[in-house]
This record gives structure tokens, sequence and C-alpha cells, in this order.
């Protein structure tokens, strides 16, 4: 009998990788759709062959023929929706970020373990072909002690006419900035996690058009943002978010007291302390990592194989980093973690 998948939320990232990585698995269907509107799920199910259009959530939670959800929505949604999800007796993978809030997120973290069911989170894909030849270094020593890590993720440019975007409002973002999460998330893949997060965020542009409503609506997500964290294994890593910064750069960097490495273009490079340049990575073709979301959801489905990109105990985590970088905003202090 076949696994069958229902989708909430047929947006970019589910059109792109999870409908098409569902259904290149033998024994897997993708079942039926839930989006926005009727029509634009009828538009997916007739892009990918989907049998079944449905126009409430909860019609495929407790459909009695399907298994598992994918969940696609915003992150205004998630709690509910994976925590309804596991209630009714099906596995859940939804999309990043996981929640609004780290209340949220260690609500849905006790339901799944109260649950036998798989619940995983859409994981940072950033850099995966490289993830496990890097993560065989540092455990070899190569690099030595991690000191510092900085990461910039600098894009777009000033646009104040631009109209208002989901992730520019607190409603369906909730506290989750730019991609500070998605970089967060893969950052501590190498490094662990925080011991305590000091943070600066800036909205230049504090109200813009809803181009749904015609009208003027609160733009309440920061545009910039600078987080110098202590991380638990003594380092340091420093943080720039931006989406104000035209022709900006998209790097992280771990410098140890043996080695560095980089990544920045979709490539990684790495330098000893004796040389004066970065050198491109070379990995072996066995040791490549790479996008396998889709199948790993269903390998721990059907043969209990372990999450390695993101359960929700890994998402609770960064959603604390999340949370402790609102406070110090909002506070102007020191974050101490964890948040009791």
């Amino acid at each position: 009998m076949a696994l069958r998948i229902g989708l909430i939320g047929a947006g970019g990232n589910t059109k792109l990788r999870h409908i098409p990585g569902f259904q290149a698995i033998d024994g897997v269907e993708v079942l039926a759709v839930c989006n926005r509107s009727t029509t634009s799920a009828q538009a997916v199910a007739d892009e990918f062959n989907i049998p079944r259009v449905v126009e409430d959530a909860n019609d495929i939670i407790n459909a009695d023929d399907i298994d598992a959800v994918c969940v696609g929505t915003w992150p205004n949604m998630h709690h509910d929706l994976a925590i309804a999800t596991l209630n009714a007796g099906k596995h859940i993978l939804t999309e990043a970020r996981m929640s609004m809030n780290l209340l949220e997120a260690r609500e849905m973290l006790a339901v799944s373990e109260a649950s036998d069911k798989v619940a995983m989170i859409v994981p940072s894909p950033f850099y995966l072909k490289y993830e496990p030849t890097i993560l065989d270094m540092l455990s070899d020593g190569f690099f030595g002690d991690i000191l510092e890590v900085h990461v910039t993720a600098l894009a777009g440019g000033y646009n104040p006419d631009a109209p208002l975007q989901w992730r520019q409002r607190r409603d369906l973002s909730g506290n989750n900035i730019m991609s500070m999460g998605i970089q967060n998330e893969a950052v501590r893949r190498y490094v662990g996690h925080e011991k305590s997060v000091m943070a600066y965020g800036k909205i230049f542009t504090t109200e813009r058009l809803d181009v749904e409503t015609d009208k003027v609506a609160t733009a309440g997500v920061p545009e910039s943002l600078g987080i110098i964290a202590e991380l638990q294994n003594g380092g340091t890593a420093v943080y720039h978010v931006s989406t104000v910064a035209h022709l900006g750069s998209n790097a992280m960097e771990f410098f140890g007291t043996k080695a560095a490495f980089k990544y920045e273009g979709g490539k990684a490079f790495i330098a000893t302390n004796a040389d004066q340049s970065w050198q491109p990575l070379a990995v072996a073709q066995s040791k490549e990592g790479g996008w396998r979301v889709e199948q790993e959801f269903v390998d721990a489905i059907l043969t209990g194989s372990p999450i390695t990109h993101t359960n929700f105990t890994d998402g609770v985590k960064y959603m604390e980093f999340t949370e402790a970088v609102q406070i110090s905003i909002r506070e102007a202090r020191r974050v101490d973690l964890p948040i009791t």
C-alpha cells in the first residue's frame, strides 16, 4: 500500500521541491492539496496530477486515506496545523521556520514527543554538498577549536516603495527576521548552541502598501540586523543580516585555532593558519551531501531511520535563538540561554 501524503499550502518551495521529491519516490502518492484558494489549489493539482483538491485543511488532517501531511504555509499556521496533524495520528513535515515564537515551538515539541509519529521541519539547505566532509574534518581536529564565526547575509537594496511582503509582517512571520533563522540553523550544525545573545535591529520603512487590501499597513520586521552570540564552546558568532544592502555579500566563515573554512557563492573554501588565501575544497563524490528531505521523511516513517535535517528538537533550539534576538532588540540587553 502506498504512503499517502496531503499538502496544506502549495507555495514555491512545495512546488519546486516537495511535490517532485515525493512523486519521485516509489510507493509514495501525493493524494490531496489544499491552498489559500480553491483556484490556486486546482492549478497545483492540474500541474502535478494530484487527484484531489480540498477547501478545508481539516479535511486533509482528518482524512482516513491520508497518512502524512506536508505543511507549506507561512509560520503563522505551523503550530496549529502540526499539532492537529499529530493529534490525528498522522506524520508531519512542516515548512520552516518552525513556528511564530518559542512558546509555540515548545508546544509542538511536547505534542510530537507524546506521539509515535514522525515530526520533521524542512531544513536549511545551505551547502549540503560539503557538510559531511566539513563535519568529518571538524571531528578529526583539522580546524582545531572554532573561535570565530562570521555570517553575512546582505541582499536586496533600499526600496521604500516596494509593497509589503509576508516576511515583513509580524502577524505572519512572528519572531522570525529575514534569513536569520535559516542562517543560524546552518551555523549550529558546526558549532552547536549559544550561551548568550546581543542584537540590534532597524526598520527603515515602517509602513508599506498591502496589495491584497490596497491599504497601507505596518512593516514590523527589521530590515537590518546585527547579532553577537557567545557560543557554548567558548567561541563568538557575529551575524549581519540585511535586505537593504545593494550588491551585498553572502558568506559563512568559521575560524579555528588551526584552520578556517568558508561557504560562499555555493562553494566551500579552506585555509590553514599558514595560508595567505582561501583554497577551494574538493570533496569526494562518495561523500557529497545533498537535498534529500522528502526521502528522509519517508524513510523515517517506513523504516524508523533518524531525522538528521531537521527534527522538532533542533527547531526549538533555533526558535530559542530567535526569541533571544527579539528580547535583546526590545530590551537593549544581553540575553542568556537557555530561556526559562
